[in-house]
């Protein structure tokens, strides 16, 4: 099958896959898309949102969509890093076994990812870069497709372990649950307390999900998009030659070069999906925010007037 071929059956595809999620999710488009996005682009997600608004109900729906094995690992305070990873035990014959943890699945939900100590997290920091695990000096490759999932809730902060911006960087998409209209509640009640029960259907397997990915990559891109990627990310950096004066005067680290390629391959993905066979700027701008709210780290100034990462990118374009 030609490339143009393929993406042509990846738009009707991904209608089906859309179809399918909303049968269970009420609302949240722009969050289905992105989460959906990460998967078909080889990437990792933070959901963020407060509870109730279906983050983990929606991981759960989109890896039965996509016929993937799925696991869901609770962070808490004291999960270990062997509690994910596995660990090795002696056997009946006094051998040392290695018995693999949930991070051997396809979809990881990193429940409350934010609730566990740093030395837990970093367990996570392998896996999502390397796609990898190493236990006593022996490397164990993960299955293929991998991808972790996580969610964080933004407004319960006590007892809790903000994320290293390493492990930040490493998730393509920071994306954030909006409360739902009223007429999408009204749905959501109706659907929810009744005893209807929704059969989904998986639209792709693992294999088509890998393909999809080659196909992403094999995209063609403008000199000029790339140079535009470039530009934006570099303009979050404070006192380079690209920069803002809002970015001098509220930013104290801005985004490194893993944005930029981030989004080269969300703006790919982003096209591919709506039939276009090539990205566009416009196709770089609508993936920027969720790709770049969780690089840049803001300084005591913006947090005192309430200056928001969201109005930093905006300023941006």
């Amino acid at each position: 099958m030609s490339d143009v071929a393929a993406v042509e059956q990846l738009v009707a595809k991904y209608k089906d896959l859309k179809r399918e999620v909303q049968k269970i999710i009420v609302g949240q488009d722009e969050a289905i898309d992105h989460v959906l996005l990460s998967v078909l682009c080889g990437g990792h997600s933070l959901l963020i949102g407060v509870p109730g608004l279906a983050k983990t109900l929606l991981v759960n729906t989109i890896a039965k969509t996509l016929g993937l094995n799925f696991k869901r690992i609770q962070f808490t305070p004291d999960l270990m890093p062997s509690d994910i990873i596995g660990s090795e035990i002696l056997d009946e014959s006094r051998q040392f076994k290695f018995i693999k943890g949930p991070i051997f699945s396809n979809i990881i939900l990193a429940d409350e990812i934010n609730r566990t100590p740093p030395k837990t997290q970093a367990a996570l920091l392998e896996a999502m870069q390397e796609k990898s695990v190493t236990v006593a000096g022996h490397p164990y490759q993960l299955e293929a497709p991998f991808f972790v999932l996580a969610t964080q809730n933004p407004i319960e902060q006590e007892g809790t372990y903000p994320l290293p911006e390493a492990q930040l960087d490493r998730f393509m998409f920071s994306i954030l649950l909006n409360y739902p209209t009223f007429d999408e509640e009204i749905l959501i009640v109706k659907n929810t307390t009744n005893d209807v029960v929704q059969q989904l259907n998986p639209i792709f397997s693992a294999q088509e999900i890998l393909n999809i990915q080659q196909l992403i990559r094999r995209i063609p891109v403008a000199d000029n998009v790339i140079e535009y990627a470039v530009t934006l990310v570099a303009k979050t950096r404070p006192n380079s030659a690209k920069t803002i004066d809002m970015v001098n005067e509220y930013i104290d680290w801005g985004a490194g070069p893993r944005a930029s390629q981030n989004l080269i391959i969300a703006a790919k993905g982003y096209a591919a999906i709506r039939g276009k066979f090539s990205p566009d700027i416009e196709d770089v701008r609508n993936v920027a925010n969720a790709i770049l709210r969780h690089r840049i780290v803001k300084n005591y100034k913006a947090d005192a007037e309430g200056i928001t990462e969201e109005a930093i990118i905006k300023a941006l374009f």
